[in-house]
Parts: C-alpha cells; sequence; structure tokens
C-alpha cells in the first residue's frame, strides 16, 4: 500500500494478486490506456516530490510539467504504464470566468 496522503492510498499489487479481485481479462496499460489518474496536493512542492519518488522507482515521464500559475501540474507513468497526474491548484488564483 502506498501512502499518498491522510486519507489518499494507493494498492499496487502483483499481477498475480490483482488477478484475485477481477474476472477480466488484465490489460497492458504499456499498450492501451486504460485509466487516467489524477491526484491533486497541497504544493508544487509535493507535486515535484510524489513525481520524483516515482522516478526512482521505475517510473517515467510521460508528459512535461504544466504551468499555468494557478495550477502545476506534473505527468508519469508507473512500471506497469499507468499514467499519473499529479496537480496543484491554487484556487484562490484561478481565473475569473
Amino acid at each position: 500500500c502506498m501512502i499518498i496522503g491522510e486519507n489518499i492510498f494507493a494498492m499496487l499489487l502483483l499481477e498475480e494478486r490483482f488477478r484475485d479481485f477481477t474476472k477480466k481479462k488484465i490489460s497492458d496499460a504499456r499498450k492501451t490506456t486504460e485509466v487516467l489518474l489524477a491526484l491533486q496536493v497541497e504544493s508544487r512542492e509535493k507535486v515535484d516530490e510524489i513525481v520524483k519518488r516515482a522516478l526512482e522507482v521505475g517510473g517515467s515521464i510521460y508528459m512535461d510539467p504544466v504551468d499555468h500559475g494557478w495550477t502545476y501540474i506534473h505527468s508519469f507513468a508507473d512500471p506497469d504504464g499507468h499514467q499519473w497526474e499529479i496537480f496543484y491548484m491554487d484556487e484562490d488564483a484561478l481565473p475569473a470566468s
């Protein structure tokens, strides 16, 4: 279990154990996109910290960081190919609609 935040956890399972949770065929996320996981965190620094940790355990960058001023997004693929977008949003700085 990976602790992402106080109330956010991700279960990262080996394929053999994952099969216990589904009757469907397991897709290869390196070839197709089955899900995009987006997590909001409390700061830009936390975004970079999570991406750095992901890279240290075998992840890879799949999109360069994007900084819109009011939001900062950095994306990576985990070793199985699942796409993660970690973002910080400064709600006080949102553009007026």
